[in-house]
């Protein structure tokens, strides 16, 4: 695997989480149903409201009957590097829930943010694992609905790419120069204390 420039943070903050980053060029290598599962197995873990676990994880592994068809859902630009990925991971996740007191359905108001950290959960483990992650929203939500035969309340969020990464030669020279880690804004600009700062317009 390609090693990545490594990131300054603006604090103490752990190298396994500022080291991770998603690069687009991977080998066309097959995954294991045991490795790819591993991965999924730590998302299973996730913090979630009332401990609900929203989130559902629908893969296909490259080199199986269902990896074109979930290639073929995605926009040109991500077909083309994806392709030679290992596995598509799509999330979803459930927006309702169904109240303790009357066992009817009720809106899930944080399903997206638990299915989000559940997703986390899965690079970190696969960054770990020496795997490179992708997380994409560039495909056809209709199309992955359908095919997916993904319920009416369920929500569908993004798709992992999970391969092996290799030198961004292999990519086409317009995406060469964008393989690199990004960086990100300062804390500053991100975290507050006490109120939302007032916006200067």
């Amino acid at each position: 695997m390609t090693k990545a420039p490594e990131r300054s943070t603006d604090t103490s903050a752990s190298s396994f989480i500022a080291d991770r980053w998603s690069p687009r060029s991977f080998a066309p290598a097959p995954i294991s149903h045991e490795n790819l599962v591993a991965f999924l197995e730590a998302g299973r873990w996730a913090p979630s409201a009332y401990n609900g676990q929203p989130w559902r994880f629908l893969y296909a592994r490259r080199d199986t009957p269902d990896w074109e068809r979930f290639l073929s859902w995605l926009i040109p630009f991500n077909q083309a590097w994806a392709q030679h990925a290992s596995a598509l991971v799509f999330i979803a996740s459930q927006t309702v829930t169904f109240s303790n007191s009357t066992g009817e359905p009720v809106p899930a108001p944080t399903h997206a943010f638990d299915a989000g950290a559940a997703a986390v959960l899965i690079q970190l483990e696969a960054s770990h694992a020496g795997w490179a992650t992708h997380p994409i929203s560039g495909f056809d939500h209709a199309l992955a609905r359908a095919g997916l035969e993904l319920p009416e309340d369920y929500a569908l969020h993004a798709a992992l790419v999970i391969g092996q990464q290799r030198d961004k030669s292999y990519l086409p020279e317009a995406l060469q120069g964008k393989e690199t880690p990004s960086g990100r804004r300062p804390l500053s600009e991100l975290a507050f204390e006490g109120r939302f700062p007032v916006r200067e317009d």
